[in-house]
């Protein structure tokens, strides 16, 4: 009966970890094209100018090269990254700028005009 339970728990526990890495993973990878677009477009120029640079040197897998070593920088960062939070303990419910993510919904203030003491129901 013990060891049924432990079991059980070690299960959940793994599909919490591996939950919060995707997560993680999603949420950084967002973040990364959608706040990082002035490093993405910085990336890219380096890499443009890398495979220029290449291709006197290798003239035929330089920019396959450059691109390949660039997308795959961004893919090793973000997942490191999501490892790292994921095995430090940092659950994307802890953190309060991402309500977005749990479908929280931000209280909005009501408007109140001058007249509404009059004309509304206040609640």
């Amino acid at each position: 009966m013990v060891s049924a339970q432990s079991s059980n728990l070690g299960k959940t526990y793994s599909l919490m970890m591996i939950k919060s890495f995707l997560i993680w993973t999603f949420t950084l990878a967002v973040c990364l094209l959608v706040v990082g677009f002035p490093l993405v477009v910085l990336m890219a120029t380096v890499g443009c100018l890398l495979s220029i640079i290449l291709q006197s040197v290798m003239p035929v897998s330089a920019v396959l090269l450059v691109a390949g070593a660039l997308i795959m920088f961004n893919i090793i960062a973000v997942v490191l990254a999501a490892g790292v939070l994921t095995l430090r303990g940092v659950h994307p419910n802890q953190i309060k700028w991402l309500s977005w993510l749990h479908g929280e919904a931000d209280k909005m203030q009501t408007s109140v005009y001058a007249a509404c003491p009059l004309t509304c129901e206040i609640k």
